[in-house]
């Protein structure tokens, strides 16, 4: 575990927030690891973005305009398979050591060979661990080529870069740490060897994560000494807190928290919409749940506008599509509501007409738990008994990467700005199999689709966007009628903030909330 140099055991339980420290409450449950190569959960995602690089980034007012980082410039070869990289003259890690073409190659190979979670944005590209040294090569002290096995879309891999598994990492750091051939990985779980604007000194678990500025980060340096999450899962107590000044930002109100606040003339919030999507995994191993008009009778056994309009008010709007609004090819239909009825007469249709038991782990979140609470009602109309399983992040995710639920509640978050990256979790699974080496969350919830999974690659290999919009549009149709996922909502992010504090950033995606320009004034 990391270990600060200033002692937090020291400090009070509760005091006024320093000037030049950041104390944000946020629940912070759900972090498993600190290495690029793992992260793939909402707060480790925002953590790594502050305190890590990546090769290339995009404007998040305009993720069209893509830029380099760490890279100066890319190149792409004719038959537009291979890309060669120059890096950066100049840059260093927070270590102090010099960052060369060595430190991408090793973070690249190093995520496919330890293949896990979210290494399935690289190996999609035919990289695998036999032949990871072979497409991702140095060319020289500052240069690297990364081939793929396709011509895929322009723009695919610069967007999968950005994703937090392409962050780059300190080689010569973190092979100093190795350990049975494990590539620094027990190590990086708990510790950090990057080169963004923030070093992360200390994670306790379900406690508190620390960053403190990094002397050697090659941009503008942050105004701010330190950044600190405090793990406070209530939304009552981060507004007592946020009330009294004790803390700066709170990222958990729920509704009406933040009506009570509006009128507080020391607090302001601020609002983004995000690509993440609130859905219900259905699990295919069920033999209730694998039959296709229970999953579409479920899709009507929700009170959407209901939930929308009181538990996640503010938080959410209706949406009912794989991709978020603002991906190409984005469906905005919205066909489900609640209708006990219909729900009902797909029941009798699928054999079941008194309706059945089924259990749905649930992160212990107010927000989570409320909508489940709210789904658990709506159920019971059309006799489904729905046992709610609580959990913490760990818990409940642990749990689903397994498929060993019947249903999961929760909250997915694009990795990358291309509508492939949803694409390829919800409406591809090329492998069904227990031991499949891509686990996507078609394959979490066990639904074996062939033809569906054939059409998602066809879209990624569509040059004209248009065309490949229209791809889009007609797989998430598919999709929306036949899945057995109920897509809900698409998350607008909600900020509680002193007003003494500017310059956060709610960007699309998790990795993308940026603190590194945030100011305190007197």
């Amino acid at each position: 575990m990391l270990s600060a140099s200033f002692g937090m055991a020291s400090m009070p339980a509760w005091a006024a927030t320093p000037q030049d420290t950041l104390i944000q409450a946020w629940q912070i449950d759900d972090v498993i690891s600190l290495d690029p190569a793992e992260v793939f959960e909402f707060t480790a995602s925002e953590v790594l973005g502050n305190s890590y690089q990546p090769l290339v980034g995009y404007d998040v007012n305009d993720v069209s305009d893509i830029f380099g980082v760490i890279a100066e410039s890319w190149e792409v070869s004719e038959d537009g398979k291979t890309f060669t990289f120059t890096i950066k003259p100049d840059l260093k890690f927070a270590s102090g050591n010099p960052i060369t073409a060595a430190d991408p190659v090793f973070s690249l190979q190093r995520a496919v060979k330890l293949d896990k979670s979210p290494a399935f944005i690289l190996t999609q590209f035919g990289l695998t661990a036999e032949n990871v040294e072979q497409m991702v090569r140095q060319t020289g002290d500052m240069t690297f080529e990364l081939e793929m096995d396709k011509a895929y879309a322009p723009t695919l891999l610069l967007y999968c870069l950005t994703a937090t598994v392409g962050f780059v990492v300190d080689k010569e750091l973190v092979m100093s740490h190795a350990a049975n051939d494990d590539l620094g990985y027990e190590w990086l779980k708990t510790n950090y060897a990057g080169s963004g604007p923030f070093t992360i000194r200390d994670w306790r678990a379900n406690e508190v994560i620390v960053l403190e500025r990094n002397e050697n980060y090659s941009g503008d340096a942050p105004e701010l000494a330190r950044a600190i999450y405090r793990h406070i899962p209530e939304g009552s107590t981060q507004r007592l807190l946020l009330e009294q000044g004790d803390i700066d930002i709170a990222r958990n109100l729920g509704p009406e928290e933040i009506k009570a606040l509006q009128d507080n003339e020391d607090i302001k919030f601020e609002s983004g919409i995000k690509g993440s999507v609130y859905y219900l995994g259905l699990n295919q191993k069920n033999e209730f749940l694998a039959k296709p008009q229970v999953a579409e009778a479920l899709k009507y056994l929700v009170d959407y506008s209901a939930i929308a309009e009181t538990i996640m008010d503010g938080k959410v709007k209706v949406h009912q599509a794989f991709l978020p609004e603002g991906f190409l090819g984005a469906l905005n239909d919205s066909p489900y509501a609640l209708d006990v009825e219909k729900a009902k007469a797909l029941l009798a249709e699928a054999g079941v007409p008194d309706g059945f038991s089924v259990t749905m782990d649930t992160r212990n979140t107010p927000e989570i738990t409320g909508m489940a609470e709210a789904i658990q009602q709506t159920w019971a109309q059309a006799g489904i008994d729905l046992e709610i399983i609580p959990g913490d992040g760990q818990q409940t995710l642990t749990k689903y990467r397994a498929r060993a639920h019947d249903i999961y509640i929760g909250r997915w978050g694009p990795d990358y700005q291309d509508p492939h990256t949803n694409a390829d979790t919800f409406a591809r699974n090329p492998d069904n199999s227990d031991d499949a080496a891509a686990k996507p969350l078609a394959w979490r919830n066990a639904w074996d689709i062939p033809e569906m999974t054939a059409k998602a690659d066809a879209a990624v290999l569509e040059k004209d966007t248009a065309a490949r919009a229209d791809l889009y549009l007609d797989l998430q149709t598919e999709h929306q009628q036949t899945s057995p996922f109920v897509i809900m909502f698409q998350e607008i992010e909600v900020l509680g903030e002193r007003t003494s504090v500017d310059g956060f950033i709610i960007g699309p995606s998790f990795n993308d909330n940026s603190f590194r320009k945030v100011s305190k004034s007197e």
